[in-house]
């Protein structure tokens, strides 16, 4: 029988929202959506929240049947990337559960919005095709190859991407492009084990709609994913 784990890591720094990770969302600290999803999802042997912040740690067994591990501090830099800190989480779980897990799943605390169904089917669709990661996210508002405008080394403007032939005159001619929305990592823990990244040679996407697929990373963001949320339930 396949094992899960679900690592949900709140890191306590935030220089776009200062406190965002603990900042209240309807009624609940951001951090608590996550926990509450990983719980109600059915998928998971164990949560593990992984935080340097005090409060995150002493508060998350509020929100569900969690385990809380102080993550290293030199995991928890601006500069850090979370790859280490889910890597971290995990083996912490293995050791004190005595198991090795199949599958490592990360929800990112700053997209809530997000449901069951995401996880569901972000997981059933590594499991199903056998591949080594999962990513989420939606079509992409804005296409590289028609309206995403990169400046060069003497200032001149021009297209991000080009194709082999003349600037698209509609963007449906272009290649289809999507928004990495953050919502749902999942690996298969060998091929994660052996090299933590996010992209692999068969890393394949599961994609999300517009509406579900905004995170949190400013006062603004976080104003329109509550107007958002408050429109959904």
């Amino acid at each position: 029988m396949t094992k899960r784990i679900c690592t949900i890591c709140a890191r306590s720094g935030s220089k776009g929202l200062p406190g965002k990770n603990t900042r209240l969302l309807r009624g609940k600290p951001l951090f608590a959506h996550a926990i509450i999803q990983a719980q109600e999802s059915l998928l998971f042997d164990a949560i593990a929240v992984s935080s340097d912040s005090d409060e995150v740690l002493n508060t998350a067994p509020v929100w569900g049947n969690v385990h809380v591990i102080r993550r290293p501090s030199e995991m928890a830099l601006d500069e850090a990337s979370k790859l280490p800190a889910i890597r971290h989480a995990t083996q912490t779980i293995e050791r004190k559960l005595n198991i090795t897990f199949d599958v490592i799943v990360d929800l990112d605390i700053t997209s809530p919005l997000r449901n069951l169904d995401d996880i569901r089917g972000a997981v059933g669709l590594l499991e199903e095709r056998n591949v080594s990661n999962i990513l989420t996210g939606a079509i992409s508002r804005k296409n590289p190859y028609f309206n995403i405008l990169e400046r060069g080394p003497n200032g001149t403007i021009g297209l991000c991407k080009r194709t082999s032939g003349d600037r698209p005159e509609r963007r449906q001619d272009t290649p289809q492009c999507f928004d990495a929305n953050a919502a749902v990592y999942a690996w298969k823990r060998h091929s994660f084990m052996e090299h933590a990244d996010v992209f692999y040679s068969d890393t394949l996407l599961y994609e999300m709609p517009e509406e579900r697929s905004h995170d949190i990373d400013t006062l603004l963001d976080f104003e329109f994913v509550e107007f958002l949320m408050e429109r959904m339930y």
